[in-house]
């Protein structure tokens, strides 16, 4: 049976990405010129998913504007559910009961995979009812660790004390799953925490049926979970998506070195530096005399003042670093001002 439904969980606060997700949830944070889950729903859309069920609670209404206006032609059906008081995963999804019929794909909101990444997940569901998707990592204790034999589920350890986990491998917050599994979120209670969680109803099905553990390139998962996190996956995407493309204004004896995707509307002014990759949004102005350094991502309407340095740097929309200041390895939030001379790192 094909898969062309997925479920994604984004009703979180985002407390690990304060304080960006005081005034945005999760999902929305920019990545180059577009929200996280824009580039989420595109890889979906690649791989044959036709109908979308969000579950959504913290500023939902940005969420649902958001979805509405950009992908209501691109999908035959997109529903929201709003997930209410915010009791764990599996209670997410359970709210998402009546809206999900047969197999589905379930991502979390804060998850990236590639579209390589998803196919090779969805091709094993040709032969396997229900499928979790795993990653190594360097990290294992920060995440939920999973046991598996001969390529199935035998049990999840949520974050175990480092060097206690069993294993590398852990949940990539990406499952094929049937619709039995609100039979489990039925029979588990609540965790630790105080919370229904869907690994622990995971878990319970993988001892009565079998849930294939499909590995993904750690290259093709991206996670929107820590502040760095930010400057991680633009780098990523710097990577992936830009070249040398100039559709703003740049005046003359301005150097770049490398790809750089300079959007419409921007102003780049005479004597500035720039060392791709990197990314200038529509509207910005950087110069004269600045240094642009590698992996710098500067949103829409900001302005980089005369000789300023920014290095390996995410500037969020309509913010203002004026003259002779450096920014190095940090992440600026949107509308803010910085005093001249600032230095950060």
């Amino acid at each position: 049976m094909e898969v062309d439904q997925a479920v994604i969980l984004a009703a979180g606060k985002g407390e690990r990405l304060e304080p960006f997700t005081y005034t945005k949830p999760k999902p929305l944070v920019q990545v180059l010129d577009k929200p996280f889950i824009y580039y989420v729903l595109e890889n979906l859309r690649a791989v044959g998913i036709s109908e979308v069920v969000f579950v959504v609670g913290y500023l939902k209404d940005k969420i649902v504007a958001y979805v509405k206006e950009n992908f209501s032609n691109k999908f035959s059906s997109i529903k929201f559910v709003d997930q209410g008081e915010l009791l764990g995963t599996g209670h997410a999804l359970r709210t998402a009961r009546k809206h999900v019929k047969g197999r589905f794909l379930l991502v979390y909101g804060d998850i990236y995979v590639e579209a390589s990444g998803l196919r090779r997940i969805l091709e094993f569901s040709e032969k396997y009812e229900n499928i979790i998707a795993a990653v190594g990592t360097e990290r294992p204790w920060d995440y939920g660790v999973l046991i598996e034999e001969g390529g199935l589920l035998k049990g999840i350890v949520e974050k175990p004390e480092p060097g206690t986990e069993p294993s590398n491998i852990i949940n990539a917050g990406v499952y094929v799953l049937s619709d039995d599994v609100f039979n489990y979120l039925d029979k588990i209670g609540t965790s630790l925490r105080g919370e229904i969680e869907l690994t622990d109803a995971i878990t319970l099905m993988s001892k009565r049926e079998k849930v294939r553990v499909v590995r993904i390139d750690r290259n093709k998962w991206l996670e929107l979970g820590k502040l760095w996190d930010i400057l991680d996956i633009n780098r990523f995407f710097l990577e992936k998506v830009v070249s040398q493309k100039i559709f703003g204004v740049v005046e003359s004896n301005v150097v770049i070195k490398g790809p750089a995707l300079i959007c419409e509307e921007a102003y780049v002014k005479s004597g500035t530096y720039i060392e791709g990759p990197v990314f200038i949004g529509k509207g910005s102005e950087v110069g004269p005399n600045s240094y642009i350094r590698p992996y710098t991502v500067i949103g829409e309407h900001v302005k980089i003042g005369a000789s300023c340095e920014i290095k390996s740097s995410v500037i969020m929309n309509y913010t203002h670093i004026p003259h002779l200041s450096y920014v190095g390895d940090s992440v600026i939030g949107e509308h803010v001002n910085f005093g001249a001379g600032t230095i950060t790192a």
